[in-house]
């Protein structure tokens, strides 16, 4: 049941609340935040919002960059990180016109409810649910300097491996070791336990939390399946929790990709399926891994676009450090079921029709997710409206082991990107089906590319310590 204006003034009576704060989010996926005193809202502050200029957020907006930003009353949740007694809201930015305002087409938020409504309107389905997991690491300590005359890095899990000799309490992991490691060597048990509380506490339910395989620090929490523009919303709510909690511990976390050379990487698979009045798109007994055609051509759509999704679900240049092999990365452009190493994978315990579904398993949490879920939905939206068929195009199924394979059969597969100027030009090349409908406009995409390709064209200039190792006395 949807809040009403006179349940948030109730709420923020109820619970003394003192400041009510306005969480936004930028280009690159970050919370930004306005906060204003608790007497100053009203029911008018709910329709009119507050002002902020969207050029600061790494909008390229034609229009004024002034923009206002309309809260979602059903984000509303209490702020565990506040010492003192604060509401938070996410919402909408709006574009200020006369005599109405209109949705800033470039929000992220607003792009992931506009391909919701795409999905609605082509008749394929009501609604599209996923689940990400969020694997992440906790450190100890970290820091890091990027000078002329010094580039460094320096971290570290105090039950690393590499503290075997001073650790002191006999707790240390083996290399790669730690995956479902139980007490006394999962030391920050309490802590997950904690962040999963507190997702509770905001209306985000969860499946388990458990260690992951590398020993330097690495853990997972999943939630349950989830509507996704909700899902979007909590997947920002989720960092929040798990970067502040942590701190709140004396400990760091991250969603780098591949903070620790030679140990696992953190992905953020994508669980995936479709409901149209009340009845699940992707089931069906007599398809492959009992999933119905609606469903093999989603796929199908996902390994059409995947190098240009790259750019949108992994758009970071250390992403393309963890899609290698060796490390349960996804390296190859195809599907199968219960097999990590294709992109797509097929997970042979979600039996019933309901559940019935397919992971994809490049995405990482440095994504935007607002961009990265709506544009997974529009490439499978437009397998479904082309017909896609995996199997016809040859990618699958990979019922095998990919990383075993001889050289020559690997030699005849497609691999994902290796880097993030790849994926990139593949974007330039390859983003109609994202501008379909009006759902990603033309100058966001644009803006995105340009700006990431500075980004990698300034981290091409700097010095690398390892390239000292490599060639500094040759």
């Amino acid at each position: 049941m949807a809040n009403t204006p006179k349940d948030i003034l109730k709420l923020i009576q109820d619970n003394d609340i003192k400041m009510i704060d306005f969480k936004m989010v930028d280009i690159n996926g970050q919370y930004r935040h306005v906060t204003i005193p608790a007497q100053n809202f009203s029911e008018d502050t709910m329709k009119s919002g507050v002002g902020f200029d969207a050029s600061n957020y790494g909008y390229a907006v034609v229009e004024k960059s002034d923009m206002v930003f309309i809260p979602d009353l059903d984000t509303a949740v209490i702020d565990p990180f506040c010492q003192i007694p604060t509401l938070s809201m996410t919402g909408n930015a709006m574009i200020i016109d006369t005599p109405a305002n209109r949705p800033l087409a470039q929000y992220p938020r607003n792009i992931v409810l506009a391909a919701e409504k795409y999905m609605q309107d082509l008749g394929v389905a009501d609604t599209m649910y996923i689940l990400p997991e969020f694997e992440f690491y906790l450190f100890d300590q970290v820091g890091w300097e990027v000078q002329p005359n010094s580039i460094a890095v320096g971290l570290d899990a105090n039950q690393s491996y590499w503290n075997s000799a001073t650790e002191g309490k006999g707790t240390v992991v083996a290399k790669q070791k730690a995956y479902h490691i139980a007490k006394p060597f999962d030391v920050s048990y309490e802590m997950r336990s904690e962040m999963c509380m507190l997702m509770k506490d905001a209306g985000i339910e969860i499946n388990y939390h458990h260690p992951e395989v590398a020993a330097s620090g690495q853990f997972e929490i999943e939630p349950q399946l989830g509507k996704m523009s909700t899902m979007a919303d909590a997947t920002m709510w989720i960092k929040y929790i798990i970067h502040n909690t942590a701190l709140k511990y004396g400990k760091s976390a991250t969603f780098m990709p591949k903070p620790i050379y030679g140990e696992a990487g953190s992905g953020m698979h994508v669980h995936m399926l479709l409901m149209k009045d009340g009845k699940p798109v992707f089931s069906d007994d007599n398809g492959y891994a009992r999933l119905s055609k609606e469903a093999h051509y989603f796929m199908g759509g996902l390994l059409k676009h995947i190098n240009s999704l790259c750019a949108l679900t992994n758009p970071s240049t250390n992403s393309f450090k963890r899609l290698v092999p060796g490390f349960e990365a996804p390296v190859t452009v195809g599907y199968a079921t219960s097999n990590r190493s294709a992109v797509i994978r097929i997970p042979a315990y979600a039996k019933s029709p309901e559940k019935r579904r397919f992971e994809l398993r490049n995405p990482d949490a440095t994504c935007n997710p607002y961009f990265c879920y709506a544009a997974i939905l529009m490439a499978g939206l437009d397998g479904i409206k082309n017909k896609i068929d995996p199997h016809a195009e040859g990618w699958g199924p990979y019922d095998m082991n990919l990383y075993h394979l001889p050289e020559e059969e690997k030699a005849k597969l497609k691999h994902l990107p290796t880097s993030l100027e790849e994926a990139l030009e593949a974007l330039e090349k390859d983003h109609d089906y994202l501008t379909a409908g009006g759902v990603f406009p033309e100058e966001l995409l644009a803006n995105f590319i340009r700006t990431k390709k500075a980004e990698v064209a300034e981290l091409n200039k700097i010095p690398h310590p390892a390239e000292f190792d490599k060639y500094y006395n040759l």
